[in-house]
Order: C-alpha cells, then structure tokens, then sequence
C-alpha cells in the first residue's frame, strides 16, 4: 500500500499544500465551547507559528507519492514537562483526502521515531483534541499512551 510513497524534507513551496490541510485539522475538534470560526483562526495561526518557528531543534517532512504530496509531519525538540528531560514532540500530523488509508500516516510517524532517535531522544510526545476518536486510535495502535489531560468547563 505505501510503494512508491516517498518522505522527505519540506521545501518553502510546500507551505501552501501544509495550509490547505488546516481546514481537515481543525474540523476534528469538534469544541462545543468554541466556535467553528474560532477553531479555524487557532489552526491557521498554529501552522503559521510552526513554519516560523526555528528556535528548537525540528523536522518538517512531507510524503509524496508521483510528486503529489499527499501528507506532512512537523516534529520538534520539547522539553518534557515531569523529567525535564529533552524529548521530540509530533506538533501536527496531517494527511489530505487523496492519502487517508494509503499507510502514509505510519511512514511519517515511522520517519518521526526515526528522527527522534537521532537527536538522541528517548520521548516523542504528541497532542491529539479529545474529540478526535480516530487519531486516538491510530496513536495506541503504535505504541502512544496517555499521559496528561486538560479538561474544560464552559460556564
């Protein structure tokens, strides 16, 4: 399923492909407490500020099949908030309609372990909205656990 899928490193022409995939992003949120309208702007500006940001230690790939990107990872050096060790943080993940359910989804993760170790890692964390039932299993199924959690109350 996954022959032919190439990774590599992102290129500046890739942004507006990286872009594009915000609306899927944000749709998943699914925040009776937040507008939809709300959570678009938060995920424009997320992806604004990853692209910008190149103060830490990162890695944005893009996964490409026949020169058609089909998908990206954005992996980034943290800070582990219990050991204050130095850890890798997966801060988006997104694969367009065209590569849902092709593997492309592991082949970055896998990509993203990869670099994790080589910065000599021993954590990759990540975040995924509560909501978002289908990424929470996806995660599991490769080895994720829950670690932490942030609850809301709208009063």
């Amino acid at each position: 399923m996954t022959s032919g899928i190439k990774i590599r490193n992102a290129l500046r022409s890739d942004h507006d492909f990286i872009f594009a995939l915000s609306p899927r992003l944000a749709e998943v949120a699914k925040l009776a407490w937040h507008s939809d309208d709300v959570i678009q702007t938060m995920q424009n500006d997320y992806i604004g500020a990853m692209l910008a940001d190149t103060s830490v230690p990162f890695t944005l790939l893009i996964a490409e099949d026949n020169e058609t990107s089909l998908g990206f990872i954005h992996v980034k050096a943290h800070k582990d908030e219990i050991s204050e060790e130095m850890c890798a943080m997966v801060t988006l993940l997104a694969i367009s309609p065209t590569g849902q359910g092709k593997g492309i989804g592991k082949l970055l993760m896998q990509a993203a372990e990869h670099w994790t170790k080589q910065q000599g890692y021993r954590l990759l964390h990540l975040e995924v909205f509560s909501n978002n039932s289908k990424a929470q299993g996806f995660y599991n199924n490769l080895g994720f656990k829950p670690e932490m959690m942030t609850m809301v109350k709208q009063l």
